[in-house]
């Protein structure tokens, strides 16, 4: 199966340090999937890639082939993809910004019907778990569930290194095995979703909402 990996930080300065702590995580993550999930395919979607217009535009709202080619091919990934997991710090008791402005140029027939994963942290001991609280009800609403275990990294700067190894005297298996309760969840729902939409097309069973409210059943 096809999994993206969303990290959703475009801080890169300092203060606060280590600037963009979330690339930590996420090697940590990528780590861990290629060690002991190598038989899917994984690939890194990380904000900072996706240079956006200030005049916000989604993706769907472009006449056909005329999206920009960025969103294009993003679009396409997303579609061909089984599941997600979305790599969030948390900033204000909220996910980031960054994150939710790349998702949203997106409709949600693209995400519908494929599960998905909330990784949070924070440089302090909550891990970012109020931010994740939020993206349970913003992945939903988008259509891409989340599973019910949550992955957080407090204090991430001491947990792993740059690359995403772990720090000295940190155990990476205790780590791993965190890790695989929640991804464990995504693979195997993810599974029972393709099956399922093999059997049964589930944007003819409900039709996808695209330009007219109407199509949401909104007077």
């Amino acid at each position: 199966m096809k999994f993206l990996v969303f990290l959703g930080t475009a801080r890169d300065s300092t203060p606060p340090k280590p600037a963009r702590l979330g690339v930590r995580v996420v090697g940590a993550i990528l780590a861990n999937l290629k060690s002991r999930y190598g038989k899917h395919e994984i690939e890194l979607v990380d904000v900072l890639d996706y240079p956006l217009e200030t005049i916000f535009k989604p993706h769907f709202a472009y006449p056909k082939s005329k999206a920009p080619h960025e969103l294009d091919k993003l679009a396409q990934k997303i579609a061909s993809a089984d599941g997600f997991i979305m790599v969030s710090p948390e900033y204000n008791h909220s996910m980031s910004p960054a994150l939710a402005n790349l998702l949203n140029h997106f409709g949600s027939s693209l995400f519908a019907y494929k599960p998905s994963a909330i990784v949070t942290y924070s440089a302090g001991q909550w891990g970012g778990m109020r931010a994740a609280i939020g993206m349970r009800t913003y992945l939903s609403e988008l259509g891409c569930l989340p599973v019910s275990a949550m992955i957080h990294v407090p204090k991430a700067q001491d947990v792993f290194s740059a690359n995403g190894s772990p720090q000295a005297g940190v155990d990476q298996d205790s780590w791993f095995d965190y890790f695989d309760r929640t991804i464990k969840q995504l693979v195997w729902w993810a599974q029972a979703a393709r099956e399922q939409r093999a059997i049964v097309d589930p944007h003819k069973l409900i039709g996808d909402f695209k330009t007219n409210p109407s199509q949401r059943n909104v007077s």
